[in-house]
């Protein structure tokens, strides 16, 4: 849109402004509920490093029944009603007519004001309305709940002006059944059909009444999504053809094993080591041999649609873990036994034996209000296990274990530079982060041109405190690892601002290309979508011209067509068999031919079916070759010169 004022924010090289020197992000979700009440350690507005990092994302605002923002209320809510007097640095602004954590954020705005601070909209427990908002019952597009829900996103950012954005973070608008949290079934599962659909759109609409604004405003407002990571539910997210309207994207690239089933593996392995328990389990290796629950595999898939550095690494400050493993080395790639139980299971049918009590410190409560097993705590008190330390903060999480057992013994896989802990007594498995693991991704953002790393959660971050447990000291709330990825991303260059590898054309022709047709997730393999080739120009473009794209590595090099235009592969981007320890290029390279016979007239369009396996954002970096001249697409390159109009 025109007179956006997209130079508050973007250099000439249209390269995000990073607050701290930084050339790179950091992105720490700060949550609204480690407010200290009864008496659990409390992670406030001054609690975060606000000098070591670039942005803060609020978690979080929810979608209501009315299609609208949805804020805490009352005066004891943490957004605009708490307070905190017992903590000086915690003071509200009597001036500012709202409290709570918004007023500590409007304070430390004014003193960083480089570092952008956005509200995130949504979480694994607030994301229910966006399925009603955005998709009729039907499964058809909502639209006037997603114009709704656009319009209130943009009144809470003119109502609360320290915000610079808004980050979608909906889980999941996948077609996958069962995908999302389990007490939003009874809205996903009728909307299926609909929903990647709609959850483009919003996107889209999100955008442009954010554009709108900024004009009116003379600010600008930034898009942000968390975007999934696994591949399988991306495999129900089609192409994702929403995310060209993000300023970036931040991959939750955790989670990618957990209590949910009996597979016992890293929460975030940087790489995959051809041994996924999981994969194995599902036949999915024979998918090119690849193994997609990995951040290396993730990064890839997003890199198909994105620049490099319009993409966020996801990094957890906190852990996963099971009980009662068996099998696999020191635990890893090892199973538990299966629970049949929905309370315990967090509402599915079965899951894996979680592991609990002082291995569960963080934790979500079931239907009857108790702790479900799943191996959630803060790094620091994963450190306190390895160290034999009985920390000092259990009754208020209310652990009744007060005696460690057996020995927490660290293990690192280099290959996949995923660290565990592994309590041969207790048969625990502890998947966890450290400063190593850190170091290694840190590195592998450096090296990739990467836009930068993103936290869930900044409380999880540790340090040694040498004042707890009665003097003698242990790992509690600190700056340790954020500290290590701002150091080294001080002096890291500038992240990659290229979508394309390849030398693309210097003009454009007026022909759009699209990818329509997918089956729902759960039956959409292989992945066969419609590409239309649509000829918007006002010449007839010939029968046997070449049509040339990129698509991510995230599936193997061996994608065809079923319409007998004979699409071919020309360049693999990894040598396989496997991917093990990480692609080591971005791009797979395809072309077709449109058929001699059939010419497109001003207007016409010609359809082919893909047929791939795993899959890709994109495909990008279109080349159509017409009468022997290469073009890029004029849709995808809207800033060069239109050379076939």
């Amino acid at each position: 849109m025109p007179n956006v004022n997209y130079c508050g924010v973007y250099d000439a090289n249209g390269r995000e402004k990073l607050a701290n020197g930084l050339n790179r992000r950091i992105v720490g979700y700060f949550t609204s509920w480690r407010t200290g009440a009864n008496n659990t350690p409390a992670y406030l507005v001054n609690n975060i490093p606000w000098d070591k990092i670039t942005h803060v994302n609020y978690a979080f605002a929810s979608v209501d029944a009315n299609a609208k923002v949805q804020l805490g209320s009352g005066a004891n809510n943490p957004d605009t009603g708490m307070t905190w007097p017992t903590i000086p640095a915690a003071a509200m602004d009597p001036s500012l007519p709202y409290k709570g954590h918004f007023n500590l954020l409007a304070q430390y705005k004014k003193r960083y004001p480089g570092v952008k601070v956005m509200l995130s909209v949504g979480g694994w427990a607030g994301s229910g309305g966006y399925y009603t908002a955005t998709t009729n019952a039907d499964g058809s597009l909502n639209t006037a709940g997603i114009n709704t829900l656009a319009d209130s996103m943009v009144a809470v950012l003119r109502q609360y002006t320290f915000f610079d954005g808004i980050d979608i973070d909906y889980e999941h608008p996948t077609t996958n059944n069962e995908a999302g949290n389990p007490l939003d079934f009874t809205l996903s599962k009728p909307r299926l059909a609909g929903l990647m659909k709609s959850y483009n759109v919003l996107l889209k609409t999100v955008r442009q009444k954010l554009d709108t604004a900024a004009v009116a405003d003379n600010k600008y407002y930034m898009l942000t999504i968390a975007g999934s990571a696994s591949g399988w539910i991306l495999r129900g997210e089609e192409n994702l053809s929403g995310l060209q309207y993000l300023d970036y994207a931040s991959l939750m690239s955790y989670d990618l094993h957990g209590g949910w089933n009996q597979y016992v593996g890293p929460n975030a392995a940087l790489f995959d080591d051809g041994n996924d328990a999981e994969l194995k389990a599902g036949n999915a290796y024979s998918y090119g041999g690849i193994g997609y629950l990995n951040v290396d595999w993730a990064y890839h898939y997003y890199r198909g649609a994105l620049q490099a550095g319009r993409i966020n690494v996801g990094v957890p400050y906190y852990t996963r873990g099971w009980k009662d493993v068996t099998g696999g080395t020191n635990g890893l790639w090892g199973t538990t036994p299966l629970v049949n139980d929905t309370v315990a299971c967090a509402g599915v049918k079965t899951c894996g034996t979680g592991a609990v009590g002082i291995d569960n410190v963080w934790y979500d409560l079931d239907t009857n209000g108790k702790p479900v097993p799943g191996g959630g705590n803060p790094l620091w008190h994963a450190l306190n296990l390895q160290n034999a330390i009985v920390p000092d903060y259990l009754d208020v999480y209310g652990v009744t274990e007060k005696t460690i057992t057996g020995t927490y013994t660290a293990n690192y896989s280099a290959t996949m530079a995923a660290p565990w802990l592994w309590n041969a007594t207790r048969k625990v498995f502890i998947s966890t982060e450290t400063a190593q693991s850190m170091a290694a991704k840190t590195q592998y953002v450096i090296d990739n041109a990467i836009g930068g790393i993103m936290i869930w959660e900044l409380a999880g971050d540790y340090a040694w405190d040498a004042s707890k447990n009665g003097g003698k000291g242990e790992y509690f709330m600190g700056y340790t690892l954020t500290t290590n990825i701002y150091n080294a991303f001080k002096t890291a260059s500038p992240y990659g601002a290229t979508r394309a590898e390849s030398a693309m054309p210097a003009s454009s022709a007026k022909v759009s290309i699209s990818l329509g047709g997918w089956k729902l997730g759960d039956s959409n393999y292989p992945i066969n979508p419609v590409m239309t080739v649509t000829n918007n120009t006002t010449v007839t473009i010939p029968g046997g011209s070449l049509v040339e794209f990129d698509y991510p590595v995230s599936a193997p090099a061996n994608m065809s067509d079923q319409s007998g235009y004979g699409l071919v592969v020309t360049k693999a981007g990894y040598s396989g068999p496997n991917n093990i320890g990480g692609f080591k290029a971005s791009f797979n390279h395809a072309k077709f031919t449109i058929p001699t016979w059939q010419s497109l007239a001003p207007g016409a369009s010609v359809s082919l079916t893909l047929n791939y396996s795993l899959p890709i954002s994109g495909p990008s970096a279109y080349v159509v070759t017409v009468n022997g001249v290469r073009y890029a697409l004029s849709d995808e390159y809207p800033g060069l010169p239109v050379a076939l109009k």
